[in-house]
């Protein structure tokens, strides 16, 4: 053979072994240890705490937070204002909302991180130092991702059951405008999701007058204007707004800005009323800020109510924090009360006992929907009902 050939051939087969001694020489150990992973990686990304734990894993550290959590809507099943069972595979549980033991919360001794880990996270040895006191750490997820987790479930859309009518609805809410761009949280108790009415936000008020100033920049309508399409209302509601049969409501003195959503909501269908959707139907724009601005400067009058259930509507109207939207001082601060803080909220003082009955009930069967009333009329029972009317309708609306 030449001798070409034989350093050609004997080339090969040193390339073939260096190659083959180098496919599991040149190798780390621990490759193909974990698949097509390295086993050192793999093993250290399993030494570190899971990211889900469950709430449970909460509870030491956060007794009364978790009892709260536990008992709430959030946790069990409602129906009918009593609780049918605990949530299992649909609960919101705290690592919804928190980024829980993600990033080592808690950690009760230090582990091996990788380098983004060690960089990004803080570890929590001994719990005495909770992240969230750490400038810059934060346990719950960004704002806008907050707003998206509440709305999964509480945006008002076509087939979604509704609660109270078909086992295991939740409560529904027309996004656009019921919140602006606030945080659900600025209202509800995110652990126990109840209305917080210490923290509903209220429109400035003045301090000369004790009125409140409309939060909101919209054109007010002209008083004068109004007056001639207000003519049209004075079958039902009285030429001043004052209603002369107790089951419709008086209009006189009522917040401009409540009365025009209420008659927008009867021309768009918002609301359904045989004689109001076709009427409102035929108003303008323009005509519905001037007829709410005439109105609201109306001089308005106590209906009053039985004395009695008054005594016991007043008790009941501050456990169920009514002040809140229907005082003009809110629950911190004294205020006029069934005289609402807010242009966009109705004022309660002086209406018809039957009126602000007929009103409760229907929030309460869901022929009238709102995403604050509705669920506060669900716990009232019929006592408290005309208990509240009787009081409101006996307030002084001056």
């Amino acid at each position: 053979m030449h001798k070409h050939i034989v350093r050609l051939l004997t080339l090969i087969a040193v390339v073939a072994v260096v190659a083959f001694s180098a496919k599991f020489l040149a190798r780390q150990d621990t490759f193909f240890q974990y698949g097509h992973y390295r086993g050192a990686s793999v093993a250290q990304i399993a030494e570190k705490l899971p990211q889900h734990q469950g709430s449970a894993a909460c509870e030491r550290c956060h007794k009364e937070i978790y009892t709260e959590w536990s008992s709430g809507m959030h946790q069990k099943a409602h129906q009918d204002n009593k609780v049918v069972g605990v949530v299992v595979k649909s609960g919101v549980n705290c690592e919804v909302c928190h980024n829980g033991p993600a990033g080592n919360h808690p950690s009760k001794e230090p582990m091996k991180l990788s380098t983004e880990d060690q960089v990004t996270t803080i570890t929590h040895l001994k719990h005495e130092t909770h992240p969230v006191n750490v400038p810059g750490r934060n346990l719950m997820r960004e704002p806008e991702d907050m707003r998206l987790l509440c709305t999964n479930c509480h945006e008002k859309m076509s087939g979604r059951p509704l609660r109270g009518k078909d086992e295991g609805g939740v409560p529904q809410v027309v996004i656009e405008g019921h919140g602006g761009n606030a945080q659900c949280t600025t209202c509800h108790n995110p652990h126990s999701p109840k209305i917080n009415f210490a923290a509903v936000p209220r429109s400035p008020v003045d301090p000369k007058t004790g009125k409140a100033i409309p939060a909101s920049a919209a054109t007010p309508g002209d008083a004068a204007a109004g007056k001639a399409t207000a003519a049209m209302c004075a079958a039902c509601h009285g030429e001043t707004g004052v209603s002369a049969n107790p089951m419709w409501p008086s209009l006189a003195g009522q917040q401009a800005g409540y009365l025009a959503s209420s008659i927008k909501a009867f021309k768009d269908g918002t609301r359904k009323n045989d004689l109001m959707s076709p009427m409102a139907a035929a108003v303008s724009d323009a005509d519905v800020q001037n007829v709410a601005a005439y109105f609201a400067k109306a001089s308005c009058s106590s209906a009053g109510g039985d004395k009695a259930k008054a005594e016991l509507g007043k008790a009941k109207a501050a456990a169920a924090g009514c002040a809140a939207c229907h005082s003009s001082g809110g629950l911190r601060t004294p205020g006029k009360e069934g005289v609402s803080g807010a242009d966009a909220w109705p004022n309660l003082a002086g209406q018809h006992a039957d009126y602000l009955a007929i009103a409760l009930k229907s929030f309460q069967d869901g022929s009238r929907s709102h995403a604050v009333m509705t669920s506060v009329a669900k716990t009232l029972s019929a006592s408290d009902i005309d208990n509240l009317a009787a009081y409101y309708a006996g307030v002084s609306c001056k």
